[in-house]
């Protein structure tokens, strides 16, 4: 007997994971703080009389770095303010994360804008939470004059008179509304990828999560959540049902900060981690408003990744500054964490506001999303092919039986 013939050659499959940022708390529910605060003794700066003080409150970001997020009025001439109860939203002083270090500058105005330094002190948001308190009594210190001067004790304190938080729903600005009319941003990207996408997976199945949100009941916050609410089955059928989940989480779920975008990238990493044969590549999709509270550990997920069969898509929506995703974007400078280079560029990112039609055609902006969007997969793809010796199999159209047939 002849022997038996080959098993038909398996497809490649290629899994497409699509994950959906819901973060956009500022816009949905938002807490606003109030506080109100007041110095004592504070450092004479002016030659010609005392000082004009006023604060400067600055966001502690991932990279060590500080970012301004509010100003005080100055108030002339005196070593003693009482500044202004003034509102900032909690977002903008801790982006979610309640122990993240909020830094407090106390400057002299001067006309000539060259403000003089007079000390500086460091709380967080759950310290202020607490109210008016003997630890909320803040020591004023400048370094420079305390290393100069022995018996230096301080530059004054300043106090923390009230503190209150608020919260305002403000759903229909977000960039998560649902117009009857129209597509939201966050829809239009996952429609115009997604729909691309989908036609390279061969089951349709999608996992879809969200992430920076409290769920109900307990209230508790997650960063990777399965938006049709089934922990044991993520997965939504084709990307109108991933849409359909999308739209139902945005009804049971309150949006909330910090955003986190390690926890997916892991997430959708473990999977892939399992299968690097070559028969299963995954591309993460992720849609953002552009805050990342994680940077360390994104930068470190996307090198981990970096050498696993992945892509991660990022669009970005809204009209803030991208300068985190661009810094993902491997592009120009290849992402690194801890000494080590990301292996291969996996990061594509693109900020959706470029591809908007100015007749406001959607399917116009949705068409130049996709093409530039998809525009470094099939480079990713075959770089992770070739950095393992990976080859096709054979198609069925290329088999003798197909030809002859």
């Amino acid at each position: 007997d002849p022997p038996p013939p080959p098993p038909p050659p398996q497809p490649q499959r290629y899994c497409v994971a699509t994950i959906i940022t819901l973060k956009s708390p500022c816009l949905i529910w938002q807490d606003i703080a109030t506080m109100q605060l007041c110095a004592n003794k504070l450092d004479k700066k002016d030659f010609f009389g005392k000082s004009d003080p006023f604060l400067v409150f600055y966001r502690s970001n991932e990279d060590g770095t500080f970012t301004i997020c509010h100003k005080t009025e100055v108030i002339k001439n005196t070593l003693n303010p009482v500044w202004q109860s003034f509102t900032i939203p909690v977002r903008a002083l801790c982006n979610g994360d309640y122990d993240r270090t909020v830094k407090v500058d106390v400057y002299d105005w001067d006309r000539d804008g060259s403000h003089d330094f007079i000390g500086e002190f460091t709380t967080s948001y759950r310290e202020l939470s607490r109210g008016q308190n003997q630890f909320n009594v803040y020591e004023v210190l400048n370094p420079k004059k305390k290393g100069k001067k022995k018996k230096y004790i301080n530059s004054g304190t300043v106090t923390l008179l009230s503190f209150k938080v608020e919260s305002e729903y403000t759903f229909p600005t977000s960039l998560h509304y649902m117009s009857p009319y129209q597509m939201n941003a966050y829809a239009m990207a996952l429609k115009a990828v997604g729909e691309i996408i989908q036609d390279y997976d061969s089951d349709k199945l999608f996992p879809a999560y969200g992430f920076g949100a409290k769920l109900p009941p307990d209230g508790k916050i997650s960063h990777a959540f399965p938006l049709n609410g089934d922990g044991e089955h993520p997965n939504c059928v084709g990307i109108e049902g991933v849409l359909e989940a999308y739209f139902q989480s945005l009804r049971t779920v309150q949006l909330y900060g910090p955003t986190n975008f390690a926890p997916v990238i892991n997430k959708v990493a473990n999977c892939a981690s399992e299968i690097t044969d070559g028969s299963q590549y995954f591309v993460l999709l992720m849609i953002t408003d552009g805050v990342i509270s994680d940077m360390v550990q994104t930068k470190e997920a996307v090198v981990n990744a970096a050498s696993l069969p992945m892509s991660v898509i990022i669009v970005g929506v809204g009209p803030a500054e991208f300068d985190a995703m661009e810094e993902l974007d491997g592009d120009e400078v290849r992402v690194s964490s801890r000494g080590r280079l990301a292996e291969r560029d996996i990061v594509q990112f693109v900020p959706f506001r470029d591809y908007i039609d100015r007749s406001g055609n959607q399917v116009l902006s949705m068409a130049r999303l996709a093409k530039d969007v998809l525009a470094e997969i099939p480079d990713q793809l075959l770089s992770f092919m070739k950095s393992r010796g990976i080859e096709p199999r054979p198609s069925m159209s290329s088999s003798p039986l197909h030809r002859h047939i």
